[in-house]
């Protein structure tokens, strides 16, 4: 007989999850944004919030939670998980291209805004290491929401877009240094100030170049490793040993879990397996990340707040003003359209996530009072909660001073040219895949090509071909390829069961894309146009028909003549095997249909053999 379970050990973990399978998608109906729901429901169900009624209402134990410490350790693999994913996204190339955003205007703003905050904290008597950790903390920005927020709203590739992402990414790379700083600062708080920060990005240099030079030799071959088993489970379970694993590395050295993911996700975004790692996290990110807001609002502690009003709000209103008044010359100052700027300042006003770990750390070494740090989380997390509103404000004094902002011009944002939309996915890279790729490249059309054979992907890599490993079938994988903004498919595949299952997962996220199949003879084809293909090729016939004009131009018929008719027959075929009958009539069609459905040409095939050497007859021309 099973022992008895203790419900209450699953409490806190049903409450998390029914946050995010009820309360998050009943508030996206309403337009509330799932951080802001998961920071809400921390808050109100929280230590702070019901939890602390049910010693009157002894039934409230029951849906709140009185501890966050198990959901901490959760939230912050979280945290590991959005720093992964962020950095996997970037390439080297890419870095290089917005250096001058990324680093020139990123990195201004989190200096003046730092020295903004931490100067008038200074002024009301705060130490210097405390003034420089809260500044600092306070000057970064919320990247989970305004990220969110752009993508829903689709206006990630706008000027706004790009020039928030752009402010975004330095804070992101700020983040590694600033834990080392308040690390520092923490062991020896009475020290140089000026000597901590060197110290900590001198540190965090020599970190990262160490654990670049290890990894990167372990992680492509473990991948390689993992792919050449064709099991999905093992492929999940690889990614989160790499990002776990590298966080565990760096924070049993003395470092931070996040240190470890951000050098992890840098070095495999430069190999063939990102997009495949990124489908991978993306589901696992989400969940890890509400937990970690949900944690954050249960850190608010509504005593503060109602105790220290003034302090809150007005902390709140500096904070807010402070980043307003600095963002906005800065942007406008790189060259930044007017209405771009302004509705770039609104959305970086608030604070961000990163403030709960660098404030978290100061207090747990003693370098921040606990009571400051709860009115600094307080301001955070209010400021945090006015980002939907600060966008709308934004948006619509921008609007109000000018019409909408044109695109920014190319070079100033331009993007990482390996990164372009592709116009063209191909699945499967092998030599029908490679030879339509040359002729994308020779017509200067950006193209993607996803293959399963981990050998196949890593030669193709290693020649400077866009071509990453992943599973075609996978939704999730598809978006990551970029299939909603796609113009067109090519599935060159010679398998043919496979081919019906890709065909199957992009028309479920594309119905309206073209899409042209290798087919293995007619039947295959006549299946393929069934599922939705707006071109099946069969093998058997298109042999035919090159083995009719080869011989036809041998025997002295004009060329000309020779191909005119070739079109014309090819495309009867392809209106018999759609069964539309746009030739009907027509001499010739009765012959057509007939070889189409012969015994020869419907003969089938096992899937993974390869197609017959014989081709079927050359059809009448």
């Amino acid at each position: 007989m099973a022992a008895p379970i203790d419900v209450a050990v699953f409490k806190d973990g049903m409450i998390v999850l029914g946050v995010a399978a009820v309360l998050v998608p009943l508030a996206r109906r309403l337009g509330v944004t799932p951080v802001v729901t998961y920071l809400a429901a921390g808050a109100i169900l929280g230590p702070f919030g019901l939890a602390a009624l049910a010693q009157y209402v002894p039934a409230l134990t029951w849906v709140s939670i009185s501890r966050s410490d198990g959901l901490g350790i959760v939230g912050e693999l979280g945290v590991v998980a959005l720093l992964f994913l962020i950095d996997i996204e970037l390439s080297f190339q890419r870095l290089m291209t917005m250096r001058r955003l990324v680093f020139g205007l990123g990195g201004l703003q989190i200096l003046v805004a730092a020295a903004i905050i931490g100067g008038l904290l200074y002024l009301v008597g705060a130490e210097a290491p405390v003034a420089v950790t809260i500044g600092f903390s306070l000057a970064l920005s919320s990247t989970a929401i305004v990220i969110e927020t752009l993508a829903r709203q689709g206006r990630l590739a706008t000027s706004t877009g790009r020039s928030t992402f752009s402010v975004l990414l330095m804070q992101d790379l700020a983040v590694v240094p600033l834990i080392f700083l308040v690390t520092i600062m923490s062991d020896d708080g009475r020290g140089s100030v000026a000597a901590a920060v060197l110290l900590a990005f001198g540190q965090a240099i020599l970190a990262i170049a160490l654990i670049s030079v290890v990894a990167g030799y372990l992680l492509r071959p473990l991948f390689r490793l993992v792919a050449d088993t064709e099991s999905p489970e093992l492929f999940v379970a690889a990614t989160l040993l790499v990002i776990v694993g590298s966080g565990m590395a760096t924070a049993a050295a003395g470092m931070s879990m996040a240190l470890g993911a951000f050098v992890a996700g840098i070095i495999l975004a430069e190999t063939e397996y990102r997009r495949a790692i990124m489908a991978t996290v993306e589901p696992f990110k989400g969940l890890l990340l509400g937990v970690f807001f949900f944690s954050v609002g249960m850190s608010l502690d509504l005593l503060v707040v109602v105790s220290n009003p003034v302090w809150v709000i007005g902390g709140t209103i500096v904070l807010i003003a402070s980043k307003l008044l600095t963002a906005y010359p800065l942007l406008r100052w790189y060259g930044i359209q007017r209405t771009a700027a302004i509705e770039t300042t609104f959305l970086l006003a608030p604070g961000g996530e990163f403030a709960f770990i660098t404030i978290g750390l100061g207090v747990v070494g003693g370098l921040l009072h606990k009571d400051l740090a709860s009115v600094m989380l307080a301001v955070t997390t209010l400021s945090m909660l006015l980002i939907p509103v600060m966008d709308v404000v934004g948006r619509r004094i921008a609007q109000h001073l000018e019409p909408p902002a044109e695109a920014l011009p190319v070079t100033l944002i331009s993007p990482d040219p390996d990164e372009q939309q592709p116009r063209m996915i191909i699945f499967g890279f092998g030599r029908v895949g490679d030879l339509a790729s040359d002729l994308l490249e020779k017509h200067d059309l950006p193209y993607l090509v996803v293959d399963r054979d981990p050998a196949v992907v890593s030669h193709g890599h290693h020649n400077g071909k866009p071509v990453y490993f992943g599973d075609a079938r996978d939704a999730n994988f598809l978006r990551q390829c970029g299939i909603q903004k796609a113009d067109a498919v090519l599935i060159t595949i010679n398998q043919p069961s496979e081919v019906e299952r890709v065909i199957q997962s992009v028309r479920s996220l594309r119905p309206d894309i073209r899409l042209v199949a290798r087919a293995r003879d007619a039947e295959h084809a006549r299946k393929l146009y069934e599922l939705g293909a707006t071109d099946a090729v069969p093998e058997t016939i298109e042999a035919s028909l090159q083995l009719s004009e080869a011989a036809l131009v041998g025997l002295g018929v004009p060329t000309g003549l020779v191909i005119a008719s070739i079109h014309e027959k090819r495309d009867e075929f392809r209106a018999i095997l759609q069964g539309v009958g746009g030739y009907a009539g027509q001499a010739g069609e009765g012959s057509a249909r007939s070889k189409l459905n012969s015994p020869e040409s419907d003969k089938k095939t096992e899937p993974d053999q390869p197609a017959p050497e014989k081709p079927a007859s050359p059809p009448t021309v």
